[in-house]
């Protein structure tokens, strides 16, 4: 008799680009670039690279921080001359005013209906995610919001994700990260977290990293799935 899939206890979420749509932000770097829009999926590896980086080097800097020198560095790179408060501006700001996605309000508040505890857990420091959920008029559905700046390590480091566990009391096992990043699903899975990859436009799994649970396509469906194993 095959085991019946159980719910978890416990549902992380993922912020930026999972939640939150970083079209704002992807359209001042387009413009910064001279129309280039390639140069935006650019960054958004430096930025992700870097701060790999400094996590492996025992440092700490805030993600918004890192998105800003990243930034210059790469304008750099094209000639491109960018003062690090301007840059400051796009990245920093621009990431604490980003809409959510269409499907993420209603996906949210029919999780949170059905008895799920949501949880944001984000790369984002502590302000710059209460900001982000208050202007995307989103925080009324989380129980907790996490940022990896209380740990001092980012996604997918594999601390981050058995710590979020243990601020909720629960064990990392009864947990289920929903994320549209390939790296942080890899992470989430190899932590010993249950995960499901949401497949938004020229997002892809990993394929060296162990399975999802499922892929969908958007919050919607990933509620489907989740309220189905009620």
């Amino acid at each position: 008799m095959e085991n019946k899939i159980t719910s978890p206890k416990v549902l992380f979420f993922d912020v930026n680009e999972t939640l939150l749509d970083l079209t704002p932000i992807k359209t001042k770097i387009t413009k910064l670039f001279n129309g280039d829009s390639d140069k935006v999926s650019h960054w958004f590896s430096t930025l992700l690279h870097y701060s790999l980086v400094v996590s492996a080097t025992g440092d700490y800097h805030h993600f918004g921080k890192i998105g800003a020198v990243t930034l210059k560095m790469l304008a750099a790179e094209q000639g491109i001359s960018l003062s690090l408060e301007d840059a400051k501006l796009i990245v920093t700001q621009g990431f604490k005013q980003l809409p959510a996605h269409e499907e993420v309000a209603n996906a949210l508040s029919r999780l949170k209906r059905s008895g799920y505890t949501l949880v944001a857990l984000t790369n984002s420091d502590s302000d710059t995610l209460a900001a982000q959920l208050q202007y995307a008029q989103l925080a009324s559905f989380f129980d907790a919001q996490l940022s990896v700046e209380k740990i001092g390590l980012f996604k997918p480091h594999s601390k981050v994700y058995g710590w979020a566990a243990l601020q909720m009391g629960v064990d990392p096992k009864d947990t289920l990260l929903l994320a549209a990043h390939g790296w942080d699903v890899a992470g989430a899975l190899q932590a010993n977290l249950r995960a499901i990859f949401i497949a938004r436009k020229g997002k892809y799994e990993f394929p060296l990293a162990p399975k999802t649970e499922a892929v969908v396509q958007n919050l919607t469906e990933a509620a489907d799935y989740l309220i189905g194993l009620k």
